[in-house]
């Protein structure tokens, strides 16, 4: 009756072509095998026989999921302020592209009768410029309003993706060294946020950066100015 083979033998690394057998290399990897098929330990079966460590990886893998949700829900809000801005901007523009043109036809029929323009429109030129110029502050101070939800979710999501990836750097050393991990380490929030917001405090100028982020605004008080300015013009001239 033939023998069955061993355990151990099933990891002999047979060596084929030069003949050289297990020696150098081959010789060290199946050494190697032997060591773990003697040990039989592995970090993941470590956790998993392990309670403390297997709950700990429990606990850390739900906060990675609700970290995860937040930052899609946080991106889905950026995307509305943005999609909303970008909509007040085009009435903003609608709203004084007629506002001129309907000037120019008030400018015209006051030409056109008998009495001289200087004593019908333009002397009353500060009504309609007065409500161009409330109506732009209004949809102004949407736009900056939707501006400044855009930029508060930003800065929040770039948090949550800090907090998300110093929890995962845990999680993965968890993963590694299995039950050698000290339970008594935690995810190092703190230290990502300080270093964010210093990385974001030095790479930035303040006022560059107060800019950057109210151009828009700035830009549709600059079109309402120039509106109320041009609308004596238009109607004097």
């Amino acid at each position: 009756m033939a023998e069955q083979p061993t355990k151990k033998d099933a990891h002999i690394v047979e060596v084929t072509g030069d003949g050289t057998g297990p020696a150098g290399g081959n010789g060290e990897v199946a050494a190697f095998l032997d060591k773990e098929a003697a040990s039989g330990s592995h970090p993941l079966g470590e956790i998993a026989d392990s309670a403390g460590h297997l709950l700990l990886l429990k606990l850390w893998q739900r906060e990675e999921s609700r970290l995860g949700r937040r930052a899609c829900a946080l991106e889905a809000l950026m995307d509305e302020a943005r999609r909303d801005a970008f909509y007040l901007c085009a009435a903003f523009l609608t709203f004084h592209g007629l506002s001129i043109v309907l000037l120019f036809a008030a400018s015209v029929s006051a030409s056109v009768a008998a009495a001289p323009p200087e004593e019908r429109a333009c002397r009353r030129w500060w009504v309609p410029s007065s409500l161009s110029l409330a109506a732009s502050l209004a949809l102004a101070a949407a736009v900056q309003l939707r501006v400044c939800s855009y930029w508060r979710a930003s800065r929040r999501l770039r948090r949550e993706r800090g907090d998300a990836r110093a929890l995962a750097r845990c999680v993965q050393e968890l993963r590694m060294k299995g039950a050698a991990f000290d339970l008594s380490k935690e995810p190092q929030y703190g230290v990502t946020r300080a270093k964010c917001a210093s990385v974001e405090g030095a790479g930035a100028w303040r006022p560059l950066r107060w800019c950057y982020q109210n151009i828009v605004a700035v830009c549709l008080l600059a079109v309402a100015v120039a509106t109320m300015s041009s609308g004596k013009f238009i109607l004097c001239a």
